[in-house]
């Protein structure tokens, strides 16, 4: 009887292994992912929440379990992604074009190509943000000023040295360049430690509205004329963008302001699965409605314009995707 009764529970048990990792069980179709965002003032990180919690809700049907990290930007992210350390992340339209033609902080290891488009995200402005008493109105104005362009890892950087040469100014050599991250650049305004700092970002940003609500006003600095002109001529990333002034009460500004901006985009590699890329895709796209009052920034989203700003190959699960609904040929 006991030999009886240890074989039924090494059936019992075998059985219920095997129904465990059967491909009709949750367990064995639960896959991981991470999405590398940004810091957590930003937009990126609540975009990767946003898309975290639509896939979440239905973890029964994709049996996926998404997590979001806080990271040091575009470069970290699109790197992190290529080494296999996140599945997706949130990268500026202008380093997915550097990374895939092996540019920038790509020029020595070349193009990378199995960076993969998913699909691309809401616009993010160059923000200029100047305080009052550092007498800054125009971007000439930075000159021997005390100005934050962004920590190593971010596209934010390589927007604002784009955007000083544009206007003749060396950042090395012209103005008292900071290198700290986005996070903690108003902060830093407010204490009085710089002068101006420059962010990347859609609006409303958390960031800028700690920067317009201190105690020291601010104001946000044009960029535009002659030298956005050629600087979006040159670069086909780029395109002139407005910041909506009304979304900041405490800025000097009584209009919008123009500037020149990029868009977010959603990245993965070559080896991500393709029915991970094609639930992720299908949940947003299919309720794009409820996904665009997630956040502000979402608003202008349409389902053409997030196939816009894409310069790595669509992921074949994507690609799947968009050509089921008509969006690719």
């Amino acid at each position: 009887m006991k030999r009886a009764g240890l074989v039924l529970a090494l059936i019992f048990v075998m059985g219920a292994v095997f129904t465990a990792m059967s491909p009709g069980s949750a367990q064995a179709k639960t896959v991981f992912v991470t999405i590398g965002t940004g810091g957590i003032t930003g937009v990126y990180y609540p975009t990767g929440g946003a898309i975290c919690k639509m896939i979440n809700d239905k973890r029964d049907t994709y049996g996926i379990r998404c997590t979001v990290e806080a990271t040091g930007g575009s470069v970290f992210n699109i790197n992190a992604v290529l080494a296999g350390d996140l599945e997706f992340g949130i990268a500026q339209s202008d380093r997915q074009y550097q990374a895939v033609k092996g540019e920038a902080e790509w020029k020595d290891k070349g193009p990378q190509k199995d960076l993969r488009a998913v699909f691309s995200l809401h616009p993010e402005a160059v923000t200029l943000v100047a305080a009052e008493d550092a007498g800054i109105k125009t971007i000439a104005d930075l000159k021997g000023k005390r100005v934050n362009i962004g920590n190593p890892g971010s596209g934010q950087l390589q927007n604002s040295i784009d955007v000083l040469e544009s206007f003749g100014i060396n950042w090395e050599k012209d103005i008292k360049a900071e290198q700290a991250k986005a996070a903690e650049a108003p902060g830093l305004l407010q204490d009085g430690r710089i002068d101006a700092f420059f962010y990347t970002v859609g609006h409303p940003s958390g960031a800028i509205k700690e920067a317009t609500a201190g105690h020291r006003k601010v104001r946000f600095v044009p960029i535009d004329g002659p030298p956005v002109e050629a600087l979006v001529k040159k670069y086909p990333y780029y395109a002139k963008a407005m910041i909506p002034i009304a979304m900041y009460e405490g800025a000097a500004n009584k209009e919008n302001v123009p500037t020149v901006g990029v868009k977010a985009t959603f990245v993965t590699s070559a080896k991500t699965p393709d029915d991970v890329v094609y639930a992720i895709v299908k949940e947003i796209f299919d309720n794009l409605d409820a996904f665009k009052t997630l956040h502000p920034a979402y608003e202008v989203l349409t389902t053409s314009s997030m196939l816009e700003g894409l310069s790595a190959p669509f992921h074949p699960g994507a690609e799947k995707y968009f050509k089921e609904k008509g969006l690719l040929k």
